[in-house]
């Protein structure tokens, strides 16, 4: 059992706090009442990024003492919102939200996953017709072990994990964000997520 802090209560958020939870480990859920993001971070071993991408950087460096020594797993994605809410562009075009989140938390373990998929395949892989892929991108190895250990507790298959390498792969993970809204116009909100066919 590990102690999991998920800051956002919005969809992903929700999703990953039930199924982690059901997978055993003990997850407090912050949302947005001042000072419970703090609170939940300060008591985590593990603190699971599910705020909107825009606003996570500076929500996060606020956090940067409660954050100090911890995993962050960063699930979300920075982009600018286009049409009914779809994204747009992104925020760090040549860099990604995961480098800015390490860079200004040095002393904090960043993982980027979970981010090439439409939520419910998060914590649902199994329930897609082809077998997806989950990427790992983070500069521990220990810290991407770990989070390698959640993606198998919400279901994920070993052989469907792909660890990229250092957090500056996360350029190319995040970037697969901007799929998303030509995937939902062509098929809808049907549950996706990007796969690498070998």
């Amino acid at each position: 059992m590990t102690t999991i802090a998920v800051l956002g209560n919005g969809r992903v958020g929700g999703n990953l706090a039930t199924a982690l939870t059901r997978a055993g480990h003990q997850v407090a859920v912050a949302d947005r009442t001042p000072g419970a993001a703090a609170h939940a971070a300060h008591a985590a071993r593990i603190v699971i990024n599910a705020t909107p991408g825009a606003g996570s950087l500076e929500r996060l460096t606020a956090l940067r003492e409660e954050l100090r020594d911890t995993i962050l797993v960063d699930v979300s994605n920075a982009t600018l919102d286009g049409p009914v809410g779809l994204p747009a562009d992104l925020i760090h075009p040549g860099s990604s939200l995961a480098e800015q989140l390490q860079e200004a938390l040095p002393e904090t373990h960043v993982v980027k996953t979970l981010n090439t998929m439409l939520f419910p395949v998060m914590t649902a892989p199994a329930t897609l017709t082809q077998t997806p892929t989950a990427f790992l991108s983070g500069e521990d190895p220990q810290a991407k072990h770990t989070v390698r250990d959640l993606l198998i507790d919400l279901g994920w298959q070993k052989e469907w994990i792909t660890d990229l390498g250092g957090i500056q792969t996360a350029r190319a993970t995040e970037a697969a964000i901007l799929f998303v809204p030509h995937i939902i116009r062509a098929n809808g909100f049907t549950p996706f997520a990007i796969s690498i066919a070998r």
